[in-house]
């Protein structure tokens, strides 16, 4: 495989596939550009080599050719201040041939949002899965994927796949375009390349001990990645909303806190199989109750097996803030994905918060610690301490299929 640090860019035409997929505010201002700061380390080095480089994005979910809501466009201005250069635009992918052509070395393009054709996800429009004429408009987008697949490869000598966020998907542009290239003429960004060694490190090279701290409010969007985790992990501390569900599982109370009642007895055969692969798991000894969802809820601390009627579990409490931490504390690689509270509302985000701290002096102690999916990231964000872990992750659904153990696209065709 094809490191991009051994390629030499000069005069030659770079498709690069970013992930832009940055929020807006009703005026189209970036809200957050942590996405296109990570690329640029990418796209620098092919302007460094005085490359013709050509930025490729999604950017949400437009259900039509085009959208407006859903254009690149509004990017164009801070790429310029980032990159240091002017950007052209292109408002059609699949019309870029000529601007191409015209390209000169170090110029820096923009191509319009992919996801504006259904071809770019292989997935038809204006028909669900199910719904008469589902199967045949399928068929129809898949015969079209493969000329825009190869009409996005004809702009480019080399092809770098640098949006780890979209590496799970196998679409156009994050899969399918690289069997266009052979091995010397693709290859990882910088940014896909620091994730892809993140999670071999935290999957594959594991220091004992290794705990994994997994975060949400359902536990059944997380089974997966939980059962791979007994696999490999010393500790495993669940929080968030899923603990309710346990607690509810072991004959607690839990008043008004979220639980998946159809996944009581998931919750007790996960218990199982941690205690038989001798796996320490870790619940929540006391909660932070709320008697509404709000910030301004009255509060009060309680055995989260004995919550009261109208209340509900909103945050770890002191005592399991501490339990938490000694068991962070002690270990040498750490996964946290998934806050352990409702941490947007400041009251019920200090057990959150107190996770995120005891990370930190775990990697100032020699540990090695992955953050991953959008809680997550946010979280370590709003108390300033993304600089004092291991790694960040900038891949969500992503990150958290590696973890389940899957192969994800993006990486896979690199690899070829």
């Amino acid at each position: 495989m094809t490191n991009i640090d051994q390629v030499n860019f000069s005069g030659k035409r770079v498709i690069v596939r970013v992930d832009f997929n940055v929020p807006l505010d009703d005026n189209f201002n970036i809200t957050d550009d942590t996405r296109m700061r990570a690329a640029m380390p990418t796209l620098q080095k092919v302007l460094k080599d005085n490359g013709m480089l050509i930025i490729m994005s999604h950017l949400g979910r437009p259900k039509k050719n085009p959208d407006p809501k859903y254009s690149v466009k509004p990017l164009v201005k801070h790429l310029e201040e980032l990159i240091g250069k002017k950007v052209i635009f292109v408002d059609d992918c699949m019309k870029a041939a000529e601007a191409i052509k015209n390209m000169k070395a170090g110029e820096v393009m923009l191509l319009e949002n992919l996801r504006f054709y259904a071809e770019e996800e292989g997935k038809p429009r204006g028909v669900e899965k199910g719904e008469p004429g589902y199967d045949e408009a399928k068929k129809e987008v898949k015969a079209a994927q493969k000329e825009f697949t190869k009409t996005l490869a004809s702009y480019a000598d080399y092809y770098i796949n640098d949006a780890f966020g979209t590496a799970h998907r196998a679409h156009a542009s994050t899969a399918l375009i690289a069997d266009y290239f052979d091995a010397d003429h693709k290859m990882y960004g910088y940014l896909m390349g620091k994730e892809v060694a993140a999670v071999d490190k935290v999957m594959n090279d594991i220091k004992h001990p290794f705990t994994a701290i997994m975060g949400g409010s359902k536990v059944s969007t997380k089974i997966e990645i939980i059962e791979n985790l007994l696999t490999k992990v010393d500790n495993l501390i669940l929080c968030g909303g899923m603990t309710y569900t346990f607690k509810k599982a072991l004959g607690g109370k839990i008043g008004n806190s979220i639980c998946e009642d159809d996944k009581l007895d998931l919750a007790l055969d996960i218990l199982a199989k941690a205690k038989e692969k001798g796996v320490n798991l870790v619940l929540a000894i006391d909660c932070v109750c709320g008697d509404k969802f709000a910030n301004d809820a009255n509060t009060q601390i309680v055995d989260p097996m004995n919550i009261p009627e109208g209340w509900e579990g909103m945050d770890i409490g002191p005592k399991t803030r501490e339990l938490f931490a000694n068991v962070i504390k002690g270990s040498k690689t750490i996964l946290w994905n998934g806050p352990c509270g409702v941490f947007e509302f400041d009251t019920f985000a200090e057990g959150s918060k107190a996770i995120a701290m005891a990370i930190a002096e775990a990697t100032k102690t020699g540990a090695f610690s992955l953050i991953g999916g959008g809680d997550s990231v946010a979280c370590i964000n709003k108390f300033n301490l993304a600089d004092q872990v291991s790694y960040v992750s900038t891949g969500g659904g992503a990150l958290l299929e590696a973890i389940e153990g899957k192969e994800l696209p993006g990486i896979a065709a690199i690899k070829k």
